[in-house]
Order: structure tokens, then C-alpha cells, then sequence
């Protein structure tokens, strides 16, 4: 390495200690100024596992990396150390020589622990690089290695608190949850295995060390991502030393002015002690030959045309058999290498085997999982199918779920069984929970449907059986209107929600969730109930207007009024407002609750009895400031049931009493016109009159019956003259207009029927003079009726009336002279 790149060789391959190119890289690194903030981060690993590429990557470092195109041999000997290149705080890398290489031979291990115990000495944080397939591995993983230097670790140096980070590389299809348990169950074996000083006896190992696992894509094939997931870790060890960070909890720390010195004395004291002086195996050629076999075997697995027969099935579906047919693949290889290591060491034999069969096991595990889920799948989709058989054939909900479960869980159980390797003892309990997820999260899903369902027609049943009798009874507007709502809302509340606790009682809800959807259908016929009561209250002046109309111009038999001088307007007037008025107090509010309320009783007494009028005056404004209707509440009625306020209801009335007067007027002007078509004749003192003083000429006319027969001949002409010339329609003008009329028209009219007499008398009758037509007035008249009520016509501007005034509900009216009036526009209110 060059030494302008703040690197330098701590130990050489020897186990020389460079005390002054520490201190040279001390002073360039400026370690002395940084007190206890910085950390020590070491790798240990086997030889040629990318150790030095992966610190490079990680912190920016130039460690000398192996050449794969020169052949894989020892590249970094001894102990380099780096300072780290963008990491806070000062951070200092130690890449350590690889174990397990051929270039020390196979015996001498000596330096490997040793360098490893000065790492775990020195380092706060220290990086276990192994490769994803040695897991579960013994020499591999380092545990024999590990087992050693926690031993000495704890007779030799005082305790401090050391992070072990695993990262395994070239990570394979394994999930890494699966990976990380069998790590730190590993280790926790090592540590409990290690025989420990008194003082140790009962330490646990989290005292000591805390153990983090990575894992980290192919460097060669996935360099990418390899890259990616390295920058990612590159940011756990910012602020590393922090609480929370990787070596947060560290103890012991030595300041930065005293590292060399304490470096120095460790890897002193490290030299000194005999026990690191083990041989590595004396039954080494064992284990290489059967790691040998077991590789040869494994290979051999890996190509078998079987099991690619077995695996593209599995991909494709479940298999039948699966199981049997794979625990024999496995079963030959296994027992094909135990012929060929028969004759080696039985606890190399026995440990390479395991090796062997863990190795094939993680391999063949993927196909394993592959066919759970198929099996996952199938049963998820029988349960679908048979509870939908099933209510559809009318089952209950609960009992279809239950039934319809079983069968899929059972027919699972089975295919598991089927599934099951007879060399491993896996678990299939994590996806029969997931199955059985699958399952609850369906059924609720159905459950819900079918509620909201059952919930949907059962809010339409009562929106169909409320809407149009409440509207029904809200426009008869009677005195017991509410109370019939009430009792219509309960009636019909309670058969729906009978009726809807019946049909989900097969569902079997706990007992808080039926009683909120019963609540809810009870809300729901409520609110169904308010929203038709506010619509109506809407088109409350329509309401009143057809009231009105109803009383006014219908007699008690349903029969259209002919105002004739025996009806009695007032009254008629004053029933037909107070019917109209009743209407409004019952719109006024919603009373679902059987409370008394005094809204009738203050409408009638302010608007019937007493006098609302539209004054600018003083009086008016004193009349308003103690006005009942003033306000905008009713007492004893919320404001959430309050459809029209008191104000509203006093405007409302204003403009109802401004669009009805004119049927009144109409109806008093019908009455007095046909009071004057009934009038044309003497009154009855005259006739008396005439009577007494022609009683000598009566008896004349009888005595000589000649007179007689004049007056008859009189007669004929005079009703001739009568009819032709319409004279009780001419008088039904006024006298002065039907004399006129009459004078002017009698000398045509005589001339006339001397004409037909005389046509008549020779034979040649002549067609029938057309009759002059009545004239529209005279005809209006003679055949008056009330005028319809048009509800949302307004007042003309010229109208004929009579004086004719409202004075504390009453009518009164008197004859003509008639005159024109122009009402007064009042801005209709809506109620709310």
C-alpha cells in the first residue's frame, strides 16, 4: 500500500509489530486529537473472500485486492490498517490475513488466532466475512477459531463490549430469515461451550459481544447490487459510536493518545500466551477428503436428471409424491458417500456428512417451499368454492365457514404429510398460518359483503315502507300526524330489524357488533323519516295553498261551492286558514320524541287570534320587540329537529295570507253578483202595491172576456220580445244599462217578428235570424264559480275586489262600488 494513502502494514506476516509505521499513520491521521471519538473496525475471514474488496468498497479504502485472473493465492499478509474515507467520526479499518490458507499449511494456525484475538482485543467493531454456503459449516464459519480466542479472550484482557458483524456474501435463493437464526444460534453454542474463569461462570454472552448479520449480493455477477447494499451498510457505521449506533454501547475505550502504546502491549501479551500454540486438526487429510466427497456428491445432486424432473414438475404444480420421490434422491447420495468415507475419522465422517446433508437440504428447500405453496393455493381456492356451494344451497354463514375450513385445512394437512422429506424435519406451521390467513381474511371478506347486503335491502324495505305513508300523513297534517308517524316508525323499526336479526343470526356476531347494525337500521328508519319531514317542509307554502284551496272552495261532501248569498264567507275563510295553519304547526318540527310542545297553540294564538302586519311604524317596532314568533327556536325543540323557526313561520303566513286573498276577493265578488242577478224583479211591497190598486181592473178583465183574449195576444208578444231580446240578462247590468240596451234594440226586434209573421202566413217560413250572443260579462255573471286555485300563480295587477280586510282572523266585506287593487309582493321565506 502507499503510504500517502494513510495506510500502513501494523503487523507483517512474521508477527513483527511495526511500532513507527503506527505512529507515523497516528501523526498523518491525526488519531491523537480525537480523544474517545473515533472506533476501530477489524475483518476477519477465510482467505481470498473478498475481505479486502468489501472494506474498499465500504470505506473508501486502497487494501491490495487478490487478482482473479492471476489465480487465487494469499493477498493481504499480516494486519493493514487504513484510516476510513468519509466516515464520522474518526474511523480506523484493520484488514487481517486470511485463515484457513494453503500458503501457512494446514497445521499452522497459530497466527490466524492470534490475529483474530488481537482484532476482537482491539476492535470496537469487528466484521466476520463468510460465504453464504458455509453456514452451518465448522471450519468454514470460524467456529473452532471463534471457540478459541473467546476463551483466551476472557483470561487474558478485561471485558468490553465488542459488535460482531456477520456478513455473508454471495447470498443464495435461502431467505435471510432463515439464514440469521442459525448464525446466532452458532455462536450462542460456541460461547455456551467455552469453558470460562470463576468469575465468567454465569456471564451472558451479550455482556461481551452484540451480534449484527448483513447479508450482500455476488460481487461478480451482481456487482450493482452488490455496490447498492454496501452503501446501504456504509451508512450503519456514521456516528457508530453513538447510542443507538453500531458500537454505541462500547466499554473500556482507549484515548486516542494512548492507542499505539495499548496496541503494542496487546499484541505483546498475545505473543506470550502458549494456549494459542493448538494444533489446527490432527485428522486434517480426513477432513479434506471427505469435504471432497461430500462436494463430489453434492455436485452430483445438483445435475441429477431426476431431480430436474422433480424440480420443472414442482414449478408447475403440486406433485403427487413429492416427498418420497425426493427424500430418495437424497438418500442415494447420502448413502453413497458414507460407502466412500467409511474408512476415514467417524467424527470428521459424521461432521462432513452433516455438512453434506445440510447443504443439499438448503438446496432442494426452495422446490419444498415452491410446493407448499401450491398446496396453499389449492386449498384456498377449495375453501372458495365449497362455501360458495354451500350458501348457495341456503347453508348458514357460520356452520358453511367452519365446515367449508376443515375440509380445506385437512386436505392441506394431508398434502404436507405427502410433501414431507424424510431427511429433514422442516416445519410447514408458518404457511398453515398463512393458510389459515388466507382463509379468515376471505371469509370476512364474504361475511361483509353478504352484511352490507343484507343491510342494503333491508334500509330499502324501510325507506319503501316509510316514505310514502309518512308523506301521506305529513300532508293530512291532522292533530295526531306525529304521534301516527311515531307509532308507523316503530311498527315498521321493529319488523325490519326482527326480520334482519333473524337472518343474521346465521353469521354469529358477537354480540356488539348485531347490536350496532340493529342500531344502525334503527338510525337509518329515523333518518329516513327526518329527510322525507324536511322535504316536505320545503314545500310547505305549496302544502298550505292546497290546503287553503281544499277547505275554501269545497263544501264538506267534496263538492265544488257555488257562492250563493247563503254561504258564509267569514267562516269558510277562517276554517280554511286555520286547516292551513295546522298544517304549518305540524310541518314546524319533527317530534319523534313524546314530547309536549306548545308550537300549535302559539302559531294560532299569534297569527290567528292576534295580528301580524309589516309596519315601519313606532307602535309596529314595539309590536315586534315582544312578538312570540321573534325567534328562532322553538321552546322544548332542539335545533336539529327544527324544521321551520318561528320567524319563517311568520313570514311564511304573511305571504300565505298575500297569495290566497285574491281567491277570497274572487269568491266575495261571485257571491255579491249573484245577489244582483236576483234583484231585477220589484221588491215584494211594490207587487202588494200593484196588486190592491189593479184589483178593479182584475175584475174588468174577468168580466169581459175579450180583454182576455187581448192580453193573451199581449203575452205571447211580450215573451216573444223577452226572449228575443234576453231582458232579464240585459238587467243583470243595472237597470239604467238595461233600459238603454232594450230601447235601442226594440224597434229591430218588432220589425223582426212581423217579418217571420208574415213570412209564416204565406208559406215561406224565412231561416232564423241568428240571435245576438250574450255578452261575456252578462254570461260570467249568471254562471259564476269559484276560480281555481292556482298555487303558484300570484295576484294580478289589476283584480276586482271588495273592501275587504283581515282583522284578528276574521273576514269582512261589504257591496260596491268595486275598485282596483295592486297587493303588495312579500318575498316567500323557504322554511328550512
Amino acid at each position: 500500500m502507499e503510504e500517502d494513502c494513510c495506510a500502513t502494514q501494523l503487523i507483517y506476516g512474521d508477527g513483527q509489530f511495526n511500532s513507527s509505521g503506527l505512529d507515523r499513520f497516528v501523526k498523518e491521521v491525526k488519531l491523537a486529537e480525537c480523544g474517545l471519538s473515533y472506533a476501530v473496525v477489524a475483518i476477519m475471514g477465510p482467505q481470498s473472500s473478498g475481505k479486502s474488496t468489501l472494506l474498499n468498497h465500504l470505506f473508501h479504502t486502497k487494501f491490495r485486492e487478490m487478482d482473479a485472473y492471476s489465480g487465487r493465492s494469499q493477498t493481504t499478509k499480516g494486519i493493514w490498517i487504513a484510516k476510513c474515507v468519509g466516515i464520522e467520526p474518526c474511523t480506523i479499518a484493520m484488514d487481517l490475513e486470511g485463515t484457513d490458507g494453503r500458503e501457512r499449511g494446514e497445521d499452522d494456525t497459530t497466527f490466524e488466532k492470534q490475529s483474530a484475538l488481537f482484532a476482537l482485543a482491539v476492535s470496537d467493531i469487528v466484521l466476520i466475512n463468510m460465504w453464504c454456503h458455509d453456514i452451518g459449516r465448522e471450519q468454514a464459519a470460524n467456529k473452532p477459531l471463534l471457540k478459541t480466542v473467546f476463551q483466551v479472550m476472557m483470561r487474558l484482557f478485561s471485558p468490553r463490549k465488542t459488535t460482531l458483524l456477520f456478513v455473508i456474501r454471495d447470498k443464495t435463493k435461502t431467505p435471510f430469515e432463515y439464514l440469521e437464526p442459525v448464525l446466532r444460534e452458532d455462536i450462542q453454542k460456541i460461547w455456551d461451550g467455552v469453558p470460562k474463569p470463576q468469575a465468567h461462570k454465569s456471564t451472558p454472552f451479550s455482556d461481551f459481544f452484540s451480534v449484527e448479520v448483513v447479508a450482500l449480493s455476488s460481487y461478480e455477477e451482481k456487482e450493482e447490487k452488490f455496490k447498492e447494499e454496501v452503501a446501504q451498510l456504509r451508512q450503519r457505521f456514521f456516528h457508530s459510536i453513538s447510542p443507538g449506533g453500531l458500537a454505541g454501547d462500547r466499554r473500556g475505550v482507549v484515548p486516542a493518545t494512548g492507542f499505539s502504546f495499548s496496541a503494542q502491549q496487546i499484541w505483546k501479551v498475545i505473543k506470550e500466551n502458549k494456549d494459542l500454540d493448538l494444533p489446527a486438526h490432527k485428522v486434517m487429510v480426513a477432513t479434506v477428503r471427505c469435504e471432497e466427497i461430500a462436494n463430489q456428491k453434492f455436485n452430483q445432486l445438483v445435475f441429477d436428471e431426476d431431480w430436474f424432473t422433480l424440480e420443472e414438475a414442482v414449478q408447475k404444480g403440486p406433485v403427487q409424491g413429492f416427498g418420497k420421490r425426493l427424500s430418495s434422491i437424497l438418500g442415494t447420495y447420502l448413502s453413497e458417500y458414507d460407502m466412500e468415507a467409511v474408512y476415514f475419522d467417524e467424527g470428521v465422517r459424521n461432521s462432513k456428512r452433516q455438512l453434506l446433508e445440510s447443504k443439499a437440504l438448503d438446496f432442494v428447500y426452495p422446490a419444498y417451499t415452491t410446493m407448499l405453496g401450491h398446496l396453499r393455493s389449492k386449498a384456498l381456492e377449495d375453501f372458495k368454492v365449497r362455501l360458495e356451494q354451500s350458501l348457495n344451497k341456503g347453508g348458514e354463514f357460520a356452520s358453511s365457514v367452519r365446515t367449508s375450513t376443515q375440509s380445506s385445512m385437512l386436505e392441506f394437512d394431508k398434502g404436507c404429510a405427502d410433501a414431507a422429506i424424510q431427511q429433514a424435519d422442516w416445519d410447514a406451521s408458518r404457511v398453515r398460518e398463512k393458510l389459515k390467513r388466507d382463509i379468515d381474511a376471505h371469509a370476512s371478506s364474504v361475511r361483509s359483503a353478504k352484511l352490507s347486503e343484507l343491510n342494503i335491502n333491508y334500509e330499502k324495505q324501510l325507506s319503501a315502507s316509510l316514505t310514502g305513508p309518512v308523506e301521506a300523513l305529513l300532508e293530512t297534517g291532522g292533530k295526531d300526524t306525529w304521534t301516527s308517524i311515531r307509532k308507523l316508525l316503530n311498527r315498521e323499526t321493529e319488523v325490519a330489524v326482527s326480520k334482519f336479526s333473524a337472518a343474521v343470526a346465521g353469521f354469529e356476531l358477537d354480540k356488539d357488533t348485531s347490536t350496532k347494525m340493529t342500531q344502525n337500521l334503527r338510525d337509518y328508519a329515523r333518518n329516513v323519516v327526518e329527510k322525507k319531514a324536511r322535504e316536505e317542509a320545503a314545500n310547505i307554502m305549496i302544502h298550505m295553498k292546497d290546503r287553503f284551496s281544499t277547505v275554501f272552495n269545497y263544501d264538506s261532501d267534496s263538492m265544488p261551492r257555488v257562492w250563493t248569498g247563503k254561504d258564509d264567507i267569514r267562516s269558510i275563510t277562517k276554517d280554511a286558514r286555520s286547516a292551513s295553519l295546522k298544517l304549518l304547526s305540524v310541518m314546524a318540527a319533527i317530534r319523534l320524541e313524546e314530547k309536549p310542545d306548545n308550537i300549535e297553540k302559539l302559531l294560532f294564538s299569534s297569527l290567528m287570534d292576534g295580528t301580524v302586519t309589516v309596519s315601519s311604524s313606532q307602535d309596529g317596532r314595539i309590536a315586534d320587540s315582544t312578538d312570540p314568533l321573534a325567534s328562532s327556536t322553538w321552546e322544548e325543540v332542539s335545533s336539529k329537529d327544527t324544521l321551520i323557526t318561528p320567524v319563517q313561520c311568520k313570514s311564511l303566513w304573511r305571504q300565505f295570507k298575500a297569495e290566497t286573498e285574491y281567491s277570497v276577493t274572487q269568491a266575495i265578488s261571485a257571491q255579491e253578483a249573484h245577489k244582483r242577478s236576483n234583484n231585477w224583479l220589484p221588491p215584494p211591497w211594490a207587487i202588494m202595491a200593484m196588486i190592491v190598486l189593479g184589483f178593479n181592473e182584475f175584475m174588468l178583465l174577468l168580466k169581459n172576456p175579450l180583454y182576455l183574449m187581448v192580453l193573451f195576444v199581449a203575452f205571447l208578444i211580450s215573451k216573444a220580445l223577452w226572449v228575443q231580446m234576453d231582458i232579464a240578462g240585459e238587467f243583470q247590468h243595472g237597470t239604467l244599462s238595461g233600459i238603454l240596451s232594450i230601447s235601442s234594440r226594440f224597434l229591430p226586434t218588432v220589425m223582426d217578428l212581423l217579418r217571420k209573421l208574415a213570412e209564416e202566413a204565406q208559406g215561406n217560413p224565412a231561416p232564423e235570424a241568428p240571435r245576438r250572443p250574450v255578452s261575456v260579462a252578462s254570461q260570467s255573471h249568471r254562471n259564476e264559480t269559484p276560480p281555481p286555485n292556482t298555487i303558484s300563480s300570484s295576484i294580478p295587477e289589476s283584480s276586482v275586489s271588495s273592501n275587504f280586510s283581515s282583522l284578528d282572523g276574521d273576514v269582512e266585506y261589504s257591496s260596491p262600488p268595486l275598485r282596483q287593487r295592486r297587493p303588495t309582493n312579500i318575498q316567500e321565506v323557504e322554511p328550512l
